[in-house]
């Protein structure tokens, strides 16, 4: 996808590390391969290190659907909005399911948004205009409901792939909703939301700074902006003798 805390801790690796061959200041764009295509990154460069807060432009985004009613096996109908940001994510309230993003304990969370996705996933074929490896919903967003632009940050919650919860308010995700927001006419180009996190408090910055096309869609890039550190390397090493060093394939 396009994890938003890894591509600005990679972009202040990169730096700090010497990868970057001539970094300049006061940042410096940092161009990263994800999985759904290039991100470049803008990282603040004081001459020796690199600093907080780094921002991000995404791939182009898009709304999906929007006002889809979903019947949630064993929770009953839902309205839900997909939007892509990277990867599908499903958003929807978490008050449609009972709950309150801010205050319900996070099992019970996780627990409501994979039940969303599995249901997602039945009664959705999710549409992608380049590639069929990346049509899949990789999870839900529950959120407050707070949709329409407002200085107030507006919090959610990311539930995805095995049920793994995201530390920070998810690049991919504010990604997404920033472009559904946009395309509901909740914000406008260049109003900048503040999103947190229901599990650690921390706090995104997303904007739609240029209107795009993506395949038959109208789309738009985002700005995702926020605090991100690195923790640890890890080296590899690769011997000539081995005779699987190029990989291998299962049958």
């Amino acid at each position: 996808a396009m994890c938003g805390h890894a591509v600005m801790a990679l972009g202040r690796f990169a730096l700090d590390y010497g990868l970057v061959p001539a970094p300049t200041r006061p940042e410096t764009a940092v161009r990263l391969r994800c999985p759904c295509g290039p991100v470049t990154a803008f990282v603040p460069w004081d001459g020796h290190r690199s600093g907080n807060p780094v921002r991000f432009h995404s791939v182009p985004a898009f709304a999906a659907a929007t006002d889809l009613a979903i019947d949630v096996p064993g929770r009953g109908k839902v309205v839900v909005d997909i939007g892509y940001g990277g990867t599908f994510y499903a958003f929807l309230s978490a008050e449609q399911l009972g709950l309150d993003v801010c205050s319900s304990k996070t099992r019970d969370l996780v627990s409501a948004a994979s039940a969303v996705t599995e249901a997602v996933k039945k009664q959705f074929k999710l549409p992608h205009p380049e590639s069929e490896d990346l049509a899949f919903l990789y999870g839900t967003i529950l959120t407050d409901g707070k949709d329409a632009f407002s200085e107030e940050p507006t919090t959610n919650i990311c539930v995805f792939a095995d049920e793994q919860v995201d530390r920070s308010p998810t690049g991919s995700g504010v990604t997404a909703r920033i472009a559904l927001q946009y395309h509901k006419g909740l914000i406008q180009m260049g109003q900048t939301r503040t999103f947190r996190s229901s599990t650690t408090g921390s706090l995104f910055t997303g904007k739609a700074v240029k209107a795009t096309k993506f395949g038959n869609y109208n789309a738009v890039i985002v700005e995702v902006s926020g605090e991100a550190f690195y923790t640890g390397t890890a080296t590899f090493t690769v011997e000539e003798e081995d005779p699987l060093k190029h990989g291998f394939f299962f049958k």
